[in-house]
């Protein structure tokens, strides 16, 4: 459903996005959920194109009830990724000849969580996400070229060990006896993040090491409402902002002498609004393709950065796909679940990116906690 899910409550999905929502889960089932992905991403600047191809690991989740009206979430999610290399060729004159600049960046943030969701009352469900995270990324400029002063390299890297805490909360609303609304609520609490960001720059004679102030995690908030028809038909919207305007423009400090650089890159609050259905004909059914969910969402992401004074890439997503029964001869709870997705980023005078991913998920779910008798 394109990442939607501030309102979704269901007892049969691990809905990481609220935590409130692992109040919903029963006291016979035990979730566990995986996920991978891979996809193809064409980039394009004026007649330039190329195109990339990698796979990813999404996340591992599972779920459980603890105590009666409280739920418990863990696993282990990323939380952003680097992966980039492409290199330009720019000829001077003739007597430093050309030079070229090659351009990478690697690593990336990762995070294990652990989460509960208590229902304090039969309309209202509060939750907390405590995650840990760590990783570490690196981007770096190195320019070449026939001419010694045209030697130099430029590398930023950053190891973050720190922690995250979002809270939520879920109302639901009964309607009349098919109808359900469901209201949701999240924020993430922005923070100092341990780790300093270092810059060298390097030529054929010397180098300077550089540090930046610590990175920050900005707050975020979010909002959500999920429409239930009959256990059958489900449509959903969030709207989210993260505040990443508090942050100054980056500068880097000399540890030598003093000096500083200033970066041109500036920040503003990023807004997301996403949306997305959910349709399963008879979940009863003993036909198999009406107990098939099948599952569409849309989502859009304002520019949060400028560099140079132009505003960053907005982003522009689809998804379509479906949630396949997996039937054994105890019962048929578990799922395979199969999507498509299509992601836009594009910025006036900047590489615009389209990148096609295939999602394939699967949710175990079984009823681990049943007792049997022998007659």
């Amino acid at each position: 459903m394109n990442g939607v899910g501030l309102g979704l409550r269901k007892g049969n999905i691990v809905n990481t996005l609220n935590p409130a929502s692992y109040s919903a889960i029963d006291s016979l089932t035990m979730l566990f959920d995986v996920a991978v992905s891979a996809q193809v991403t064409n980039f394009k600047e004026g007649n330039a194109k190329i195109n990339a191809r990698n796979s990813d690991f999404e996340y591992a989740v599972g779920s459980f009830r603890l105590l009666p009206n409280i739920g418990m979430a863990f696993g282990i999610l990323p939380l952003s990724n680097v992966g980039y290399q492409y290199s330009a060729n720019t000829f001077l004159n003739s007597t430093n000849g050309s030079v070229t600049e090659t351009y990478s960046g690697q690593g990336g943030l990762h995070q294990v969580f652990v989460g509960a969701g208590w229902r304090i009352m039969e309309p209202l469900s509060v939750g907390v996400n405590l995650s840990y995270l760590w990783g570490t990324t690196e981007r770096s400029i190195a320019t070449s070229g026939s001419s010694s002063i045209n030697t130099l390299s430029r590398m930023y890297s950053v190891s973050v060990s720190s922690y995250k805490l979002d809270w939520g909360l879920q109302w639901t609303h009964k309607l009349n006896k098919e109808d359900e609304l469901v209201i949701g609520a999240t924020v993430g609490i922005g923070h100092k993040l341990n780790g300093t960001p270092q810059l060298i720059n390097a030529n054929a004679n010397a180098s300077d090491t550089l540090e930046a102030s610590p990175l920050h995690l900005p707050m975020s908030y979010g909002i959500g409402a999920t429409w239930i028809k009959n256990n059958s038909l489900t449509l959903a919207a969030d709207l989210k902002m993260t505040n990443w305007s508090s942050f100054d423009t980056p500068r880097y400090t000399n540890i030598t002498n003093g000096s500083t650089i200033q970066e041109t890159t500036t920040y503003k609050n990023l807004y997301q609004a996403n949306v997305g259905v959910d349709y399963v004909p008879d979940a009863m059914s003993p036909k198999y393709l009406k107990r098939v969910h099948y599952k569409m969402g849309a989502g859009y992401s304002t520019p949060y950065y400028n560099i140079n004074g132009k505003n960053g890439p907005k982003e522009f997503s689809l998804s379509a796909g479906f949630s396949l029964p997996l039937q054994n001869s105890y019962n048929n709870r578990s799922v395979l679940n199969v999507s498509a997705q299509w992601v836009h980023f594009s910025a006036t005078d900047m590489i615009t990116e389209n990148t096609f991913r295939l999602n394939l998920g699967l949710t175990f779910n079984e009823r681990w906690f049943a007792k049997w008798k022998i007659d």
